[in-house]
Formats: C-alpha cells, structure tokens, sequence
C-alpha cells in the first residue's frame, strides 16, 4: 500500500516505515503528524485518485528530526566582464517516518503509533564511536598479524636489490671515464 502525498509544494510516494526528507516543517522533533493533502492511494492494486485530493484520507507520519541537505554551489561568471560570483546554499530539512497511510474514517493503531525508528543523525553519531581496543573472532587472526611483520623486511629487501643495480652502473661509469 502506498499514497501520493503533498507536502510543501512537493509530491511524495509514500509507504508504510519509509523514512522521507521533505522541506522544513513547522513541528518538533518526535511529534505526530497528519499529512491531508492525499492526492492518491493504491491498496493492493485497488487505486483511488482524488479530485484534487480524497477526501478523509490522510497519512500518519512522526518528525524524527530536522537537518540541513547537501551543499550546492551557485556560480555565475559572465566572459571577458571579469564577473565572477559564487554562493553556496544548504537546504533546511525534516525528516520524516511514515507510520501508517489511513483512508477515509481510518484510524491509526497503537502498534503504528508507537514506530520508532533512529533518525539519520542519531546513526551518524553513534558511527563516529570508535572502539577502544581490537577484538579478534578468532585465534588465527593475532598469528596472521605476525605473518604480515614479516612480509614487510621482504619488501624491504627486494626494494634494496632492486637499487643495488644502479648503483653499480653508477661505479662502471665512474671506472669508464
């Protein structure tokens, strides 16, 4: 089941636990809200469209939080006028978590209701945290830490044969003149 929703000017697919970015919306971070403006609705190839939207539909849907988009650059140059003129703009956000699409005198369940999903910047920062020491799944994995030590005075010693040969063509040309 999915819904054609308008929000800020915009048109959205949306389905059930999809996480949507739409323009910034005036609400706080964790409240629920309910998009009206349902332009259309398939529920399992049944598809109803609205004139301009249905009436009584609507979509449940909860803030999770508010952030900025990616940054674009706008440059303008005009040629030979040494015009130059670069600005940059982050567009302002809100995240949204689609909790259920409801048609006409439906109302949104307690299980719908109590969806929670961790926002884009919550799982950024738990990303950042690193471990403090290493953990090994294994056994073999600390006698493979040793293998490669020993790889390394291999290269080591390849890259000194390797200019080994120059430097005695170096000697040949001093001895030859």
């Amino acid at each position: 089941m999915y819904a054609i929703v308008e929000v800020a000017g915009l048109q959205y697919k949306v389905a059930k636990n999809q996480r949507v970015f739409v323009h910034r919306l005036e609400a706080n971070e964790g409240a629920s809200i309910e998009l009206d403006k349902v332009l259309l609705i398939d529920n399992s190839g049944k598809i109803t469209v609205g004139s301009p939207v249905i009436d009584g539909a609507r979509v449940a849907a909860k803030v999770l939080s508010h952030l900025k988009g990616d940054k674009v650059i706008v440059f303008k140059k005009k040629r030979r006028k040494g015009y130059q003129k670069m600005n940059g703009h982050r567009q302002q956000l809100t995240e949204l978590l689609i909790q259920a699409v409801l048609g006409k005198g439906e109302k949104l369940s307690e299980a719908d209701a109590k969806l929670e999903v961790a926002s884009i910047l919550t799982l950024k920062e738990r990303s950042r945290v690193k471990p403090s020491k290493k953990v090994w799944n294994n056994e073999d994995a600390p006698e493979a830490a040793e293998e490669v030590a020993e790889e390394k005075p291999k290269k080591a010693a390849k890259k000194a044969a390797a200019k080994k040969p120059a430097a005695k063509k170096a000697a040949k040309k001093k001895n030859d003149d």
